[in-house]
C-alpha cells in the first residue's frame, strides 16, 4: 500500500474508532508493517496540524487518536453544549500524581504517601476515568493496583509518561530503614561525646 493510501486508510478507522486505536491493530487491519503505519501517521499527523485543519491525530503511547483541534474547543463545545469536565480537588491531583508516578500504586501507597485515607479520590479518578485496575499485587490481601489511562494523557496533553517533569521519589523499604536507623544512632553518638 503506498503512503497515500495508508494515510487515508489510517484516517478513516480512527475517524470511526472514537478513540486511542494501537499501532499493532492498525498494523493488522491494514496488512502494513508497524513501522510504515507510524511513518504514515506521524506524516499525516504534520499536515494536519501544518494545514491548521479543525482535526488532529494525537499519538498515545502505543497507538493513536484522531481529535478535534484545541483551537476550535469553543464552537464543538458551543455545537455539543458539552460541559467542561470538573476540576480535580487538591487531594484528587495528589492521589492522581502519586498513581502516575508510582505505577502501578496500591490504594496503600497511596495513603502512606499522603498520609490520609484516599478512598474517594481513587473512586472519583476512576469515575472520570484517569485511572483504572492494572491487576492485582501478589501479597496476601492481593490488592489492587492502579495505573493511568490514555484519557489521562489526553487530559494533561503528554503522549507518554516520560513526559511527565521528573520528581524526587519517596522511597521504600530498606532505605527509609537505613535513613531512620541513621537518625537513631546519631543522637546516642552525640551523647557519648
Amino acid at each position: 500500500m503506498e503512503l497515500n493510501e495508508l494515510q487515508r486508510a489510517i484516517e478513516a478507522i480512527l475517524f470511526a474508532a472514537g478513540e486511542r486505536i494501537e499501532l499493532s491493530r492498525l498494523a493488522m487491519a491494514l496488512e502494513a508493517d508497524p513501522q510504515d503505519i507510524a511513518a504514515a501517521a506521524d506524516a499525516l499527523m504534520d499536515e494536519l496540524s501544518f494545514e491548521r485543519r479543525g482535526i488532529r491525530i494525537l499519538k498515545l503511547e502505543d497507538g493513536y487518536q484522531m481529535v478535534s483541534s484545541g483551537e476550535m474547543a469553543d464552537y464543538v463545545t458551543k455545537a455539543l453544549e458539552t460541559r467542561k469536565p470538573p476540576k480535580l480537588s487538591s487531594s484528587q491531583l495528589e492521589t492522581l500524581t502519586i498513581v502516575a508516578y508510582y505505577q502501578p500504586a496500591t490504594k496503600a501507597m497511596v495513603e502512606q504517601i499522603r498520609g490520609v485515607d484516599s478512598s474517594y479520590s481513587i473512586t472519583a479518578l476512576m469515575n472520570k476515568k484517569l485511572i483504572e485496575e492494572s491487576g492485582r499485587l501478589n501479597v496476601p490481601g492481593r490488592p489492587i493496583l492502579y495505573r493511568t489511562t490514555a484519557d489521562f494523557l489526553r487530559t494533561f496533553g503528554i503522549s507518554s509518561l516520560e513526559e511527565l517533569p521528573p520528581i524526587d521519589k519517596v522511597s521504600f523499604g530498606e532505605p527509609i530503614v537505613e535513613m531512620e536507623q541513621t537518625q537513631i544512632e546519631e543522637p546516642a553518638s552525640a551523647e557519648e561525646a
